[in-house]
């Protein structure tokens, strides 16, 4: 039996690819984003990036049942239970107080991952209102364009969060972002102050629409 299970321990390359793997500097106590979940009002802000810091430490599995105890040789078992409690010590630091309650007595990441989205992951129609708002009536005002820019775009990527764009690919899908990235250019533009007006009328006037970044530079 123990020759079986070093067999099986050799025959597994447990390297920086592999989703058991632990890096010396993932230690429990490490707070992978400067989000703290709140609730429904920030759990969009919140989920996206816990999930991006989870995929650069390849443990995003943990949180959505894709890394499952049962997928691995018994052998692993153990180094499954270690990755998976400091996925839960990562969530666990990156939630407010009030709700550590109800993930510090979970034995499951994925399971306390399923709960919060459940209970917060909610289409928050008065904050989409007031983010839809904010970016229609922000102005340059006294800002250099470059922090006016920093903020609308800031706005942009909240709303993003909120209400995602299509992202299947289907010209229907590629027509809706062309058309958004049209309707942010002049959101742009119309918040400048009227010093630009000649670099706004001159980049209206290309024949070939710029991007946003272009548009900025």
């Amino acid at each position: 039996m123990a020759d079986s299970s070093t067999s099986t321990m050799a025959a597994i390359k447990i390297d920086h690819t592999y989703p058991l793997f632990v890096h010396p500097s993932d230690t429990p106590s490490s707070v992978l984003i400067p989000v703290q979940l709140q609730g429904s009002e920030n759990y969009g802000l919140w989920g996206r990036s816990m999930r991006i810091a989870l995929q650069a430490k390849r443990k995003l599995g943990f949180v959505t049942g894709a890394c499952v105890k049962e997928s691995f040789p018994t052998v692993l078992h153990v180094d499954w239970e270690t990755c998976n409690a400091i996925v839960l010590s990562w969530i666990m630091n990156t939630v407010s107080p009030h709700l550590l309650s109800g993930v510090v007595y979970a034995s499951n990441a994925h399971l306390v991952w399923k709960d919060l989205q459940e209970r917060f992951d909610k289409v928050n129609r008065m904050r989409i209102y007031q983010l839809h708002r904010a970016i229609a009536t922000i102005s340059q005002g006294t800002d250099s364009v470059s922090v006016y820019f920093t903020k609308l775009k800031e706005l942009w990527d909240k709303f993003d969060v909120m209400a995602p764009t299509p992202s299947c690919g289907c010209e229907k899908s590629k027509d809706y972002v062309e058309h958004l990235h049209q309707q942010r250019l002049l959101q742009f533009l119309g918040g400048l102050n009227d010093s630009y007006a000649q670099a706004r009328r001159q980049i209206l006037m290309k024949t070939t629409e710029p991007t946003l970044n272009q548009a900025y530079a």
